[in-house]
């Protein structure tokens, strides 16, 4: 079984964005990471992506959205993130 892809828009100094990038890290998950502190097409792609996003991170597992840093911390905590990763 091969690992999903896992994307995640961020921004600079964000502690959330830290956290699920460290939380990533720590399971040997590769992600994708698109930088929308200024704004431009990443912003507008997150948004159109996950309609009614307005904070960060904004965490995509296979195209699907997730939340941010405290939905998928509770799915870990819950033992649903490693299936969701293929782990």
């Amino acid at each position: 079984m091969s690992q999903p892809k896992v994307e995640m828009y961020t921004k600079w100094g964000c502690p959330y964005c830290v956290a699920a990038k460290s939380l990533f890290d720590r399971k040997g998950v590769a992600y994708e990471e698109y930088d929308v502190t200024m704004g431009g097409p990443k912003r507008a792609e997150m948004e159109e992506r996950v309609p009614g996003a307005r904070t960060v991170p904004q965490i995509l597992i296979d195209g699907k959205p997730y939340g941010g840093f405290d939905e998928v911390n509770a799915l870990e905590r819950d033992g649903k993130l490693d299936p969701a990763l293929g782990l």
